[in-house]
């Protein structure tokens, strides 16, 4: 009876906090609602806006330019209202500004790659006061003449060729301390201020940044040596922001364009849509698999993963993690696997079961025997993951923190949580065999005689690649198709009006027409939308197309969605795809070896990665399937997914091997081995298959490009495991033999 109502308390306990966390999900904490799903920071292919990348036209610009360079676009951004947009420095001469919810894009990408210009002015008869702040003396002026009329007049005495330097200081008059700009002018500019200082002592100087008026001083005395001091009360923020303006707008720095995404809010929207919808479906067939599967334990791990998606959307508010379409997908897949370390822990029990012992003695070994493989497992992946961060950009680091989150959340859950909730079952009274599932008694299979079957089996699927491969290159010019990541270009993808279906001739000469180039035309689902691919279109060009369809067509502008990439950064994006892959590889391998202590198991992993990498790049090459940014997380996550499967297997060979018996062959433990872990790689394959598939018949068209070679990995990957890791173990064992094994 005590042990009932123990079980009880557990299980209201294991209610209450799993409520609490998805009521935080659902709804959040306090008047910001703090934790909730609501207040996850979108990415721009999820809210739609501007993301633009520059690179400075001087080769090697210094620290205080770049800083000075982010301060002036960081400051145009603010000025536009965009109060969520995000400017930072990638590497030594690059920037990247993000802008979700810009509604004028082709507006704000002009803006933005607009140079400021720094202009000292004659404020005499040019500019009045219009208001003055008694408490912090702060005064505001308007222009009383156009430009055009004031540079007729030569009343610009400065521009930002003159100014060698402006530097935020201060000094002490009578014992008090006064926050200043020092300015610094070059030959030309001191000859050009001593002269009009000189005629205009008591007069009023306006200084201009981008056609607005930052600050009016008065001349004090003539200034012949090409040194200022500009003072006013400032506080010292004041002051710095005042000698940064003026730095910036003399900033000899020049911006171009390497790489442009803009995305309609309605195409953002759209993804989020049909990607939860994705979710719920997926979610809801893993949910049935695991209750009906492994009956008790399965409702326990049912609960589990209820507590794990609800941690993972309070974690993604409470870290500030921006959430992009690869991030969500990331998620997505990361549910499917969060159900391995249960599928592995749960055939553990039963197996214990089946030889005999009790209820909870079977729990207790479950647990302790599957946690050596759910380790080294999620510890690959993980590694996996943090490579794709480092050495990934923009939405590939999306997607890499969210499955690191995931695969730590799940490790989490699996090994504490579903262990609470099973305990606690037990303790209420589902403590009978029959709650457990049926046991699944193994059956041997020579899966070592089959060798040679299996291994026809994977070189004619690698040979189909390199076929695809030739057949790509002989008829399209690449092996594969690569995307706009991969080879640069502009991209747009329209969405027409109900009712209008251009033609693919239609809409080539449209392009030919206005912009006067050939492009490449797809049209999308039901011809109501067509993605538009030419060679890299100049800012002008971009507005001009944009403009034709929008007037030909009845195009609503939101529902254009564009990227352009140049073939600089493109080149870039193929190596760090190489790179990306290759690290994380070496990494985990090294893991391996260390954790196996044998280079057998790293070799047959390092063979059965490439493997699987070749048979999905067949994938690629056969179905010319777009290769661009994602295609470094496709990969990646099939090589950690891959792993953790290969590791299962790893592990109950290496366990086998230390309890063999002594007229057992390796071959006999191989087999037994795989026959073991035969059910796990099935139904872990097929509750990750049911979140993917339900990507592919659901998700966007982006997220199907992702969705479709992870599919063909998952099902690689549980080929490999089952039919080639081992083989591959026993014959490199011969050459790499363990010490007890000798």
């Amino acid at each position: 009876m005590n042990h009932r109502v123990k079980g009880c308390g557990k299980l209201f306990l294991t209610l209450a906090v799993g409520a609490a966390v998805l009521f935080t999900a659902l709804c959040g904490i306090g008047p910001e609602k703090r934790g909730s799903a609501e207040g996850i920071r979108l990415g721009l292919d999820l809210e739609g806006g501007v993301s633009i990348t520059y690179e400075t036209v001087k080769e090697n610009p210094t620290d205080e330019e770049m800083k000075d360079t982010i301060y002036k676009l960081r400051k145009r951004v603010d000025d536009s209202g965009q109060t969520e947009a995000d400017v930072y420095q990638e590497g030594d001469n690059r920037i990247n500004v993000d802008i979700p919810g810009a509604k004028d894009a082709e507006a704000t990408l002009k803006e933005l790659g607009r140079m400021g210009e720094i202009f000292f002015i004659l404020g005499t008869n040019n500019i009045t006061l219009v208001g003055y702040n008694e408490e912090t003396g702060e005064r505001q002026y308007a222009f009383t003449k156009s430009w055009e009329e004031i540079e007729a007049a030569g009343d610009v005495i400065l521009d930002g060729s003159d100014i060698q330097s402006a530097e935020a200081g201060w000094y002490s008059e009578y014992g008090i301390n006064q926050n200043v700009v020092s300015l610094t002018l070059n030959d030309t500019g001191r000859v050009k201020f001593a002269e009009a200082t000189s005629a205009h002592v008591g007069e009023v100087i306006a200084i201009v940044y981008d056609g607005e008026i930052v600050n009016a001083p008065q001349v004090q005395q003539p200034l012949t040596d090409g040194k200022a001091q500009i003072s006013g009360n400032f506080t010292p923020e004041e002051a710095s922001n005042l000698a940064t303006t003026i730095r910036v707008g003399a900033l000899p720095l020049e911006l171009k364009e390497l790489r442009s995404n803009v995305v309609g809010a309605s195409l953002g929207a759209e993804a989020v849509k049909t990607s939860l919808i994705a979710a719920v479906i997926g979610v809801a067939l893993v949910f049935l698999f695991m209750a009906f599967r492994y009956r008790i334990p399965g409702l326990a791990a049912d609960l589990a993963l209820a507590i794990y998606i609800g941690l993972m959307v309070v974690c993604l508010n409470l870290l500030e993690v921006t959430l992009t379409l690869p991030g969500l997908a990331g998620i997505i897949l990361s549910i499917g696997m969060a159900v391995d370390a249960n599928v592995i822990i749960f055939s553990r029990i039963q197996e214990e079961i089946g030889v005999g012992k009790t209820v909870r003695s079977s729990i207790k070994l479950g647990f302790s025997k599957a946690f050596s493989a759910i380790l080294d497992g999620n510890i690959t992946t993980l590694i996996a993951a943090v490579v794709l961060y480092i050495l990934g950009s923009g939405t590939v680091k999306g997607f890499a923190t969210t499955l690191a989150l995931g695969i730590v959340l799940s490790m989490f859950t699996a090994l504490f949580i579903t262990r609470f909730i099973l305990y606690a079952f037990y303790d209420v009274g589902f403590d009978k065999e029959k709650h457990f599932g049926q046991v699944t008694e193994y059956k041997l299979f020579p899966f070592a005689k089959h060798g040679k079957k299996f291994a026809i089996i994977s070189c004619s699927l690698i040979l189909a690649g390199v076929i695809g491969m030739v057949a790509g290159k002989l008829g399209k010019g690449e092996i594969l198709a690569y995307g706009l990541d991969f080879k640069g270009g502009t991209s747009m993808t329209v969405t027409f009006p109900e009712g209008v279906e251009p033609s693919i001739g239609e809409l080539e000469k449209a392009v030919q027409t206005s912009v006067g180039m050939n492009p490449v035309i797809n049209l999308v689902g039901d011809a109501n939308a067509a993605t538009i691919k030419t060679e890299e279109m100049a800012e002008e060009q971009r507005n001009t197309l944009t403009n034709y369809l929008v007037e030909t067509y009845g195009v609503e502008e939101s529902k254009i969605e564009m990227q352009s990439i140049s073939a600089t950064v493109s080149g870039e994006m193929k190596k760090d795809a190489v790179l990306a892959v290759a690290v994380a590889t070496v990494c985990m391998l090294i893991y391996i070896w260390f954790r196996f202590s044998n280079l057998a198991f790293a070799a047959s992993a390092v063979i059965a990665l490439l493997h699987d990498v070749l048979i999905v790049l067949a994938v690629y090459a056969i179905g010319r399937i777009s290769v661009g940014n994602t295609f470094i997380a496709c990969m990646l996550t099939i090589v950690g997914y891959s792993i953790n499967a290969t590791i299962v297997v790893f592990d109950r060979i290496r366990e086998n091997v230390k309890e063999r018996l002594k007229k057992e062959s390796f071959v006999d433990i191989v087999n037994k081995s795989i026959a073991q872990t035969f059910s796990r790689n099935i139904y872990t394959s097929l509750t990750t298959f049911f979140m993917v598939v339900a990507l592919v018949i659901f998700g966007v068209n982006s997220i199907k490009e992702f969705a479709i070679p992870l599919m063909a990995g998952i099902l690689c990957g549980a080929y490999s495991s089952i039919c080639i890791t081992g083989l591959l173990w026993l014959k490199l064992r011969e050459k790499f033999p363990q010490d007890d094994e000798e």
